[in-house]
């Protein structure tokens, strides 16, 4: 009798909730790469904060008595021209590099989702208005883009992220535009606008949530752009200031020393090369966990 009250109890018990949020850990744990690429780049936030407390030197004491310095126990990466440390340096510098690349990325993300979305969802000559505009700046190269605007506003690490902010707003307002499209034949959306829902309400509440998973993906992906396009601003003299611990700066003041002391320009060429590679790797294991297309496959 007992028996048959405790099952009929645990009939009655709700079965376990759906979370999607555990269901997106559970695949993406078995995604290796994208795992220890998240590592390394949950590392470099941590390295953000807390590089200027741990640096072993000042970034910006020179030191003539140790100039050129290979790698050695005092200088795990060298020393620079100055005699100030590469390592310091690029602790510091991994502040800057992170900051500039995700500030331009988010403004873009904002301003190219808004426009994405009302392109989509109203079409007619506000889609053809918004999308010829973004054909215009899609017919520069992103780097070519960023150069004519720096060279127009002027060098500077703010200048820098509204170049990159600038030419990361057509990518998000296309790729928003398509989900929208898609997203807006679906029949809840239709049974929105019968009930006579707002505009906003729809686009915000019914159709925005649908693009979220592509804006993820594309969001990692394009942090390794705009770190790769404000470094190379930055070596090319119009992004941050010599003196300035920032890696595309360090690539530029080494590279008159590369066949003497070839560590000064390989230190934050490393830096660059395995952010951006951990940023991409990422996001191709986000795409394989939150692409629907892929996971039907």
């Amino acid at each position: 009798m007992s028996t048959t009250v405790i099952d009929s109890k645990k009939a009655q018990q709700p079965a376990a909730q759906y979370s999607p949020l555990k269901e997106f850990w559970r695949n993406y744990k078995k995604k290796k790469v994208a795992l220890i690429a998240s590592v390394f780049i949950f590392l470099l936030i941590v390295i953000a904060f807390i590089g200027p407390y741990i640096a072993p030197y000042d970034p910006y004491e020179p030191n003539y008595d140790a100039i050129l310095e290979g790698p050695s126990a005092a200088h795990f990466a060298g020393t620079d021209e100055y005699g100030r440390d590469i390592f310091s340096r690029l602790l510091v510098g991994t502040k800057i590099s992170l900051t500039v690349s995700f500030s331009a990325v988010f403004l873009g993300l904002i301003a190219g989702t808004i426009l994405g979305l009302i392109s989509g969802y109203f079409g007619g000559r506000v889609d053809k208005v918004i999308m010829r505009c973004c054909d215009v700046f899609f017919s520069f190269p992103d780097l070519l883009l960023a150069i004519a605007i720096v060279a127009i506003l002027g060098p500077g690490i703010n200048n820098v992220i509204i170049a990159v902010m600038i030419f990361s707003v057509p990518s998000f307002a296309r790729l928003v535009r398509g989900a929208t499209l898609s997203a807006k034949e679906n029949v809840y959306v239709e049974a929105a606008k019968s009930m006579g829902a707002s505009h906003t309400r729809i686009i915000f509440k019914h159709i925005f949530p649908e693009t979220i998973s592509e804006l993820i993906i594309f969001v990692t992906m394009r942090v390794g752009t705009a770190i790769l396009a404000a470094s190379g601003l930055s070596f090319l003299g119009l992004g941050a200031s010599p003196e300035t611990p920032e890696w595309g700066v360090m690539l530029s003041s080494g590279r008159d020393y590369l066949g003497t002391a070839s560590h000064v320009v390989l230190m934050p060429g490393i830096a660059i090369f395995l952010t951006v590679l951990a940023f991409n790797l990422i996001g191709d294991g986000l795409r394989d966990v939150l692409d629907p297309k892929i996971k039907n496959s």
